[in-house]
């Protein structure tokens, strides 16, 4: 590991050099390839730097350990221990960075979210999470764009398409695709009776045009008059937009905007990452079928997460996680939720490092 950490901080050194020369500094694409490489093995070169100077006084108190000052003695020992845990944690640090890094980590994600078992109490709990899932995302400074959305006649929603944009927002989110299950008194039930519904979420990495290729000819596209609130153009221009891909048989619907041509072009964004996801699952289900920590596998089609109102708990059952914050985590504080399931999984992938 050490050898691997050297060649690390040496191209970090190289990176370093380069984003310093005023040549590279003038040609702007090169400085911001350079500036994202080093930026990715940063948070290594740190804890490496940071190991190596815990090993040093690792060694200093071990001498000191010997003193045939009494108090020194102890001092150097409580150190040292100080030291030990420290060094302990440091590797662990860098075993879960060195791991292989999930190439659509840095991606931009497509988030679906629709009303499942249920019927109105699904599609309430459905438009609940949408706004988690936003409220979440402006917690972290990123970027949220309402794809499409349709809502229910209780206030509900039924399907809600948005592009989220930032910093390594697939790697914070991509554990959350499944079923989510709610356990609550619905305002409508006299005798106080839990009723039980679902929602599935679906995080699905931005595919790029150089990601997936799309034959026009593999496309039937229907233009249609746009439902529901937006003024005086409803019903009366055909803006909306249904994009069929025939090979996959995957029908993507856009009517958001006023414009076709808007329409048609999210429309287009929201089958790509579809695609690009089915591909990315093809892949992954033949390179490892039984990985369980694999996102986009048969775990889809499992409940990953109960929300129970009168408990005011959340469960998250595949790292047997609890919580009673429920009120905060709906209103955006999902960020040890999301940092419990993800350290699990890497926790699990350095397990199946290991054992190679």
């Amino acid at each position: 590991m050490i050898d691997k950490l050297t060649s690390v901080e040496a191209r970090y050194n190289d990176l370093s050099g380069k984003l310093a020369d005023p040549a590279v500094q003038a040609d702007q694409s090169q400085y911001r390839t350079h500036a994202k490489a080093l930026a990715e093995i940063e948070p290594i070169v740190e804890r490496f730097r940071e190991f190596k100077a815990v090993l040093a006084d690792i060694v200093h108190a071990q001498e000191l350990t010997g003193s045939s000052d009494a108090d020194m003695r102890e001092l150097a020992q409580e150190e040292l221990r100080s030291l030990e845990a420290r060094r302990d944690t440091l590797e662990g640090e860098i075993k879960v960075l060195l791991l292989p890094r999930d190439p659509n980590d840095e991606r931009n994600v497509m988030l679906e979210i629709r009303a499942g078992t249920g019927g109105d109490e699904a599609a309430l709990f459905a438009g609940e999470l949408f706004r988690m899932y936003t409220r979440f995302a402006e917690s972290q400074g990123w970027r949220v764009d309402v794809m499409s959305m349709s809502e229910s006649g209780v206030g509900g929603v039924k399907e809600a398409v948005a592009m989220i944009e930032g910093r390594r927002v697939y790697s914070q989110l991509k554990y959350e695709s499944g079923v989510h299950r709610v356990q609550r008194v619905p305002a409508t039930e006299a005798s106080g009776r839990i009723h039980t519904s679902t929602a599935t979420v679906a995080v699905l990495p931005e595919a790029e045009e150089v990601d997936i290729q799309i034959d026009q000819k593999d496309l039937r596209i229907d233009t249609f008059c746009s439902s529901g609130p937006g003024g005086q153009s409803v019903n009366t221009t055909y803006s909306a937009i249904r994009i069929t891909h025939l090979p996959t048989g995957v029908v993507v619907s856009q009517q958001d905007e006023k414009s076709q041509v808007k329409n048609k072009a999210k429309a287009l964004k929201v089958l790509r990452s579809r695609l690009y996801e089915i591909e990315r699952q093809k892949q992954q289900d033949a390179i490892a079928k039984d990985r369980r920590s694999q996102v986009g596998t048969g775990e889809r089609s499992e409940k990953i997460r109960t929300y129970n109102f009168p408990q005011s708990r959340i469960t998250d059952h595949r790292i047997n996680f609890t919580t009673h914050q429920l009120v905060n985590v709906l209103n955006g504080a999902l960020s040890e939720l999301v940092e419990q399931v993800v350290s699990h999984y890497q926790a699990e992938k350095l397990k199946e490092a290991t054992a190679v």
